[in-house]
């Protein structure tokens, strides 16, 4: 399941490669199976150390298959560009992606705590300084899965560059690039207006999605 045989040169065996797709990503896809049938679900994952910490609702179908022991694939993918070559035959995208596979673990009690506090201090940093702890009701509805990263159940593939075809006189070739940027923070209507942007919203304002 970790060969890659389309463009086997595109792939690397560098833990730090995989490291760097993850953290670049707020959303995967968490794919799993459920009496035959394939489940894939959008979900909100960060990387802490040698796992990804992945949450959502007890109801969601896809998180109980994956709690009860079916096999499971994660994936990211970032789009970084449209590649423009002299056909649409070679024409491509640059991108990067990821898939770790595995059996995730169901993190519960004070295990679970600590996975949504590095969850979140992935996804919005400093923000758990700024707001309340976690309700005892709130913890009862969410599940909380840790999927392990080990030495062969990933892999990492990249694209970049321009076209691999030689230019042709007349066609215009070459890279339109897709950038991330965090906008202008959009205040809730019902917020007074004394009240500033949180300093953990002020810190990302038109920096890049890292």
């Amino acid at each position: 399941m970790t060969a890659i045989r389309r463009h086997p040169e595109r792939a690397s065996a560098e833990r730090r490669a995989l490291d760097a797709i993850l953290d670049d990503s707020f959303a995967a896809t968490l794919s799993t199976v459920q009496d035959g049938a394939p489940l894939v679900v959008p979900v909100m994952a960060g990387r802490d150390g040698d796992r990804i910490i992945v949450h959502g609702s007890t109801g969601a179908g896809a998180l109980r298959a994956a709690a009860a022991g079916s096999p499971v694939a994660l994936s990211v993918i970032h789009l970084d560009g449209l590649v423009y070559a002299d056909s649409l035959f070679d024409s491509s995208a640059n991108y990067r992606s990821a898939v770790v596979n595995g059996v995730a673990t169901v993190l519960k009690g004070d295990e679970a705590i600590a996975a949504l506090d590095a969850l979140s201090d992935r996804l919005l940093p400093g923000r758990r300084e700024e707001v309340r702890r976690h309700l005892p009701k709130e913890l009862a509805a969410t599940l909380v899965l840790s999927l392990q990263i080990g030495d062969d159940n990933w892999t990492a593939k990249a694209r970049s560059g321009p076209p691999a075809t030689e230019p042709t006189a007349g066609v215009w070739q070459g890279e339109l690039p897709i950038e991330s940027r965090f906008g202008s923070p959009r205040a809730h209507p019902g917020n007074p207006e004394s009240v500033p942007v949180a300093p953990s919203v002020a810190k990302r304002v038109g920096g890049p999605l890292t």
